[in-house]
């Protein structure tokens, strides 16, 4: 028998998938990891678990203590699943900017839910920021800090990595991934590329963030326009980014990433969510950068089902010139 351990035991050894109308396309192997497979429903389950547990090690987090995020709310919902198996408080602040699907869920799991006015990270009323001062506040609970705690990096590198290596025979050419914390950019193009230096590692990038510029100018300024996707995208190098090797980088708009959403959906029968769009627009991208026969490599970060008053509203996209077609 195969048994996991609770909801922890569960997190990680997701499917890696290939698409097949798009690696017929392009001429290359694209595939997918289906972190959306995770218990908690996002590739941030990882990233949470790697935190509290780097927590408990170190006897910052004791029992019965509490664990305070800012997140966009995939973090803060593996936090929220994690906290209730553990014996934690989970109090989350997210700017209320976010999709009221993943609002709504924090609250279901449990979680102390702060919503917040959106603000620039420089902003001290930053989600973020406010999350750290709460924490400092109180006794017995981290800031779990996703963006520069690279306790996120190192789950990455010691899990998904790997696990990409092993999944594809180290047949793999490159891996692409959009950032918002850096973590799973970082800590899984680490791990391939120390199993092979052929390997390359690609950023994909809203539009409005500025890490396509970090990447290809060496410092981050934003680009043109905005974006509707949550959770990625970034002003700043975060730590869990910085000196990660990263050997190039495409800037994807809405008008691109979001018809690729309904593409996955309508071929390839996946219900995802916008960074996971992002992601595979990147993958092509990449792909046809390589030219054929090469092994493509992205994340499918969550489900559809986090974004239905948004991404999957038909009037809503219109309002932003955006539809999925």
């Amino acid at each position: 028998m195969s048994i996991c351990e609770g909801f922890v035991g569960a997190i990680g050894e997701t499917p890696l998938i290939r698409l097949p109308r798009l690696s017929a396309e392009t001429g290359c192997e694209i595939l997918g990891k289906a972190e959306f497979m995770n218990p908690g429903g996002s590739v941030k389950d990882r990233a949470a678990l790697a935190i509290i547990q780097q927590a408990e090690a170190s006897g910052a987090l004791r029992p019965g203590g509490a664990v305070v995020e800012g997140t966009a709310g995939n973090t803060g919902i593996g936090l929220a699943h994690i906290c209730n198996a553990r014996g934690y408080r989970c109090i989350i602040v997210i700017p209320e900017t976010q999709s009221q699907e993943k609002i709504a869920l924090l609250r279901t799991l449990g979680a102390e839910v702060h919503t917040v006015p959106a603000a620039p990270y420089r902003d001290p009323n930053n989600y973020q920021k406010v999350a750290g001062r709460m924490a400092a506040d109180m006794d017995n609970a981290i800031w779990a800090n996703q963006f520069d705690n690279t306790a996120n990096r190192d789950g990455h590198y010691s899990t998904t990595g790997p696990e990409i290596w092993a999944q594809t025979g180290g047949f793999v050419d490159a891996f692409v991934a959009a950032t918002g914390t850096g973590g799973t950019l970082a800590g899984v193009s680490r791990a391939l590329k120390e199993r092979s230096r052929n390997v390359r590692a690609y950023l994909a990038d809203p539009a409005g963030s500025s890490l396509y510029r970090y990447v290809r100018e060496g410092e981050p300024v934003a680009t043109d326009g905005h974006s509707i996707t949550e959770g990625i995208g970034s002003s700043r190098v975060t730590a869990n980014l910085e000196g990660t090797a990263i050997d190039d980088a495409f800037c994807i708009p809405d008008s691109e990433s979001v018809p690729m959403v309904y593409r996955l959906l309508r071929e390839e029968g996946l219900f995802l969510g916008s960074s996971s769009g992002v992601n595979v627009c990147g993958a092509v991208h990449v792909a046809r950068a390589l030219g054929p026969g090469h092994t493509v490599v992205t994340i499918l970060c969550d489900g559809g089902g986090r974004y239905y008053s948004r991404l999957f509203n038909p009037e809503w996209l219109a309002e932003r010139g955006l539809s999925g077609s």
